[in-house]
């Protein structure tokens, strides 16, 4: 059906009370490839529940955790085929530190619908509480649908984030393993983009993809461990853009500019010729 962009901007979407433990946490860092020199003192950080400490990026799964059907695209004013559906953008921006176990209520809106022309964009947001009150998180969120644009709405503004004309502080190589989205959907999303050949087909790929925001946490992981050492509590906010797929087993290349007080990223799959993968990111530390 055509997107009412009247009826779903601004649109209350509910409350969801959720709950998470260190194992919850345990598996979210497995699933983004943490534990793989499982000696190292700053992995064990990540895959050891002695000093376990949370990626802010956990924010993005703790919702879901026990999620166990494909998502549905349906809103107040919207309805969107999955297959037509990809991720355009996220962020979070951190309050406090995530604690290793606890429960949480999250309040969902619609925050914007803009019209692409051949696609609609559907930003959304979740304002994070813990069960005491007190102010987690906030997690916005952009999807990409194509073939739903037309509907007469507004087309947005450009957020563009260009990175200095220099070369990076850092340049960061990072493996994806081959079954890595079967074991990221664990975490929640059981898109059959991301574990059906035949569903990928379908959607324009020539096989599953990596989800989005696994990459998303990979790269959060790798710039937090080269930049920050591995201090997960120095992140105050993560965002990027999806520029394009990664193909589960395929390299990542990232790199960091140091620039206004701000972490500026870009990465690429080296093995595709550079194809970009995650646009317009930029990391803030805790001041």
């Amino acid at each position: 059906m055509p997107i009412d962009a009247d009826t779903a901007i601004g649109a209350d979407l509910g409350e969801t009370t959720f709950a998470w433990t260190s194992s919850d946490v345990l598996l979210y860092h497995l699933a983004l490839g943490a534990g793989a020199d499982p000696t190292d003192e700053r992995e064990l950080r990540y895959a050891y529940e002695r000093d376990l400490r949370v990626l802010p990026s956990f924010a993005t799964v703790a919702p879901n955790l026990r999620l166990f059907e494909p998502p549905a695209v349906t809103f107040p004013g919207i309805s969107v085929e999955l297959a037509k559906v990809v991720h355009g953008t996220q962020e979070v921006v951190m309050h406090r530190p995530i604690p290793v176990e606890g429960k949480a209520t999250g309040r969902s809106r619609v925050v914007d619908v803009l019209d692409k022309g051949k696609a609609a964009v559907i930003v959304s947001e979740i304002a994070v509480t813990s069960d005491a009150g007190d102010p987690l998180w906030t997690a916005r969120s952009s999807i990409f649908a194509r073939g739903e644009g037309g509907f007469g709405g507004k087309r947005g503004t450009s957020d563009r984030v260009e990175p200095p004309d220099r070369e990076p502080d850092a340049v960061l190589d990072t493996p994806t393993l081959p079954q890595q989205a079967l074991l990221y959907r664990l975490c929640g999303d059981r898109n059959p983009l991301h574990a059906d050949p035949e569903f990928a087909k379908g959607a324009g790929f020539d096989a599953p993809i990596l989800h989005g925001l696994c990459t998303y946490g990979v790269v959060l992981k790798a710039v937090t461990d080269a930049l920050l050492d591995a201090d997960v509590r120095r992140v105050r906010s993560w965002s990027a853009k999806f520029a394009g797929i990664v193909l589960p087993g395929e390299r990542l290349r990232t790199r960091v500019w140091r620039e206004d007080g701000r972490l500026l990223v870009t990465t690429t799959a080296p093995d595709r010729d550079e194809a970009p993968v995650l646009s317009d990111a930029v990391l803030t530390e805790v001041r």
